[in-house]
This record gives C-alpha cells, sequence and structure tokens, in this order.
C-alpha cells in the first residue's frame, strides 16, 4: 500500500466541482494582485477568527518579518522565540537585524515552555514568538501573562494551527499580532503561497497594510520603508472557496488522530513505552502534523519508505544548533528538550482524506518493525 503523507489531490477532487469554474471566471477579469478578492478574503478570516483586522501577505514567512517591522524591530533588540520550529520563525528575527533568543520546549506539546521565557527576558526584549506548533496553541495564558508583566508584545506564529482554539478564543488572536501561513499543506492551504496577520489594534492593522506596498500610501508617497508583500488575488480567490470547508476538515483530522491513539493503543506500542503519542493540552488541536516519539527514529522512518509510508521529520536540528547561529554561542545540551525532540519525533501520514485502512496499514508496519 502507498501512504502518502498529505494527499492533496483528494482533498482537491472533492472540491474541484465548486472551484474550477469560479476559477476560470475570476481570470477573466485580470486582477491578479490584491483588489477585491484580497478585501472580502481578509473580511471573511477576520471575521472567523473574530479580530478587528486581517492583511493577506505573500506568505507565512512574511507575515512574520511583517509583523516585526511593524513593531520597529532591528539592530540590537532580541526577540524571544523556540528552537524546535520552521527555520521562517527566527530568520524573520535575524533578517532585520535582531537577536533569536532560543528557548527550550515542553516534551508533551513541542511548543514553547513558558518558564524558559520568563528566565530569558531583558531590558532588550521587544517581542515574544510563541509557536502553535503542529497544531497545538502554546500555553498562551502564562505567555500573555510574562509579555504583559514586562511590557514586550506577543507575536504568534500560527502559521500550523489555523483553526486551533484555546481559551475558546482562535489561535492567531491571542497575542497583538497573529502570523498564518497558506501554504498548500497547511490546515487552509493554497495554490501557492501565501500568508496573513491579524490584529485588534487598528493603527497597527493601518501600518502593516501599509507596509505591505512598500510603505507606500497614497501610491508614490512613502512615509515608511516597507516591503513587497502582497497577497495574490487568485490565491485569496480560492482560500474564500477553502475557508467554509476547514472545520470538516479540521473534524476529519481530530477523527483521524483519535483513530491513530486508538490503532497504537490496541497494537500495544504506547503501554510497552515504544511509541510516544502527541498530548492534547493546550484548547483544540487542529493536527497539523501528527507527530510521534519513536526510539531509533531514522530506522523506522527508512523501513516504512520501503514499505511505502511516506513520513516527515519536524525538524532533525533544533534551531540554536544550526551552523548560520553559531556566533549566539549555544552548545550541544543547552536546550536538551528540542535536541532530543530533534532525535526522537516523527510524523505520520495526516490529512482530511486519510483512510482508516491506510491508518491500520501504518500502524501495523510500524508493530511490525519494532516485533
Amino acid at each position: 500500500m502507498k501512504v502518502r503523507l498529505v494527499d492533496l489531490k483528494a482533498q482537491y477532487g472533492a472540491i474541484r466541482e465548486e472551484i474550477e469554474q469560479p476559477v476560470l471566471e475570476f481570470l477573466q477579469d485580470q486582477y491578479f494582485i490584491l483588489g477585491p478578492a484580497v478585501e472580502a478574503f481578509e473580511a471573511e478570516v477576520a471575521d472567523y477568527l473574530d479580530v478587528q483586522r486581517a492583511i493577506g501577505v505573500s506568505s507565512g514567512s512574511d507575515a512574520l518579518l511583517i509583523a516585526l517591522m511593524a513593531l520597529g524591530i532591528g539592530e540590537g533588540d532580541e526577540v524571544v522565540t523556540s528552537t524546535y520550529t520552521f527555520f521562517a520563525t527566527a530568520g524573520a528575527i535575524s533578517r532585520l537585524g535582531a537577536t533569536p533568543v532560543f528557548i527550550d520546549i515542553e516534551p508533551d506539546t513541542f511548543n514553547l515552555d513558558p518558564r524558559g521565557v520568563e528566565s530569558s527576558i531583558t531590558d532588550h526584549t521587544k517581542a515574544i514568538i510563541p509557536v502553535h506548533l503542529f497544531g497545538q496553541c502554546a500555553p498562551m495564558d502564562q505567555i500573555l501573562e510574562i509579555g504583559t508583566k514586562h511590557g514586550v508584545p506577543v507575536v504568534e506564529d500560527a502559521a500550523q494551527s489555523m483553526g486551533a482554539t484555546f481559551e475558546g478564543r482562535q489561535s492567531g488572536s491571542l497575542g497583538l499580532i497573529g502570523c498564518t501561513s497558506f501554504f498548500p499543506s497547511k490546515n487552509l492551504g493554497g495554490f501557492g503561497d501565501g500568508g496573513m496577520v491579524f490584529t485588534n489594534d487598528e493603527a497597527l492593522g493601518e501600518k502593516l497594510q501599509v507596509l505591505r506596498g512598500h510603505g507606500s500610501k497614497p501610491k508614490y508617497h512613502h512615509k515608511l520603508v516597507g516591503g513587497n508583500f502582497r497577497l495574490d488575488a487568485i490565491q485569496a480567490f480560492i482560500l474564500s472557496k477553502k475557508l467554509p470547508y476547514l472545520g470538516q476538515w479540521l473534524d476529519a483530522r481530530r477523527t483521524a488522530a483519535s483513530r491513530y491513539v486508538q490503532l497504537f493503543d490496541e497494537a500495544g506500542l504506547v503501554h510497552c513505552g515504544t511509541v510516544v503519542l502527541p498530548r492534547e493540552l493546550c484548547g483544540t488541536h487542529t493536527y497539523n502534523q501528527f507527530v510521534i516519539r519513536v526510539p531509533r527514529r531514522d530506522e523506522l522512518a527508512a523501513f516504512l519508505k520501503e514499505e511505502g509510508v511516506d513520513t516527515a521529520i519536524y525538524y532533525p536540528i533544533a534551531l540554536h544548533m544550526q551552523e548560520c547561529f553559531s556566533e549566539l554561542g549555544y552548545e550541544e545540551g543547552s536546550l536538551p528538550e528540542s535536541e532530543l525532540a530533534a532525535k526522537e519525533t516523527l510524523a505520520l501520514p495526516m490529512c482530511p482524506a486519510l483512510k482508516e485502512e491506510a491508518q491500520q496499514y501504518v500502524v501495523k508496519k510500524i508493530g511490525e518493525f519494532y516485533s
């Protein structure tokens, strides 16, 4: 059996008839960047998240970058964030000349450990970026309390958690600014790159919108230096067609996650301590990825590949151990939970279209490997 990590073709097939003709009609307008389609999608997402402003941008990476630009972060500043995440989180900090201050994770959720955040705040700290990794919110109550105590804004990296909630509020709506990605494999994915920033601060929302278009308002008049962070209109149009399905797709992901838990339990792989399953500790989990901890991870991944099962390793090297950050002075063992996760974690196939028989096959093959 061939089991894909993410089956985008199956998702597209389910809505193909509803999306193809409207897209063809949209192309007749030849309006490709920003414009009415982007404005309409921004309004829909703002309503979904219950935020005042949603500003479409060119990617999730650029969402993080423009958020930090709007806060005036630059040379000499520090930004506290997780070391166990995709590179874009720290890359946005470094691109502005600021210093990423890496914090270890909680082993149960892979999210930022608030204890490390508290102890890392200095007079140079200008933002905290919690990452809602794999689809579950970080412990935002504690992180926001720390930010308020020290007068430091919180910028959410919600690239993997669209649709997740924390204490009844949507991921991305909790901090001063929220950032997300519409990369094709995300919970809500486009047909290419795209992203969005969110805020309930009207003045900040206006600044973000101006920065998106080279800091120009009105056109050719620049009070700010921004960038080319504009969202393509066709991506906004497609995402607008997909947004009504998000709840249904998230339910399917949660059902698949529950089925994995049951199958691993029935196979005896959990009780013997071989497989450590993800835990839901902070609100609703969207399972953008279903990530397990296992011994001999690399050997298992190679075995599953031979058996037709796709897997992925998020992330094989914690950011504080990356060569480009060697000058920051972190040493092996300095952030042990993240370093251990980098050696043990494995993402299994997960998407709304994942079938029960495929999951049975995956768990069976994992059992065969460890037997």
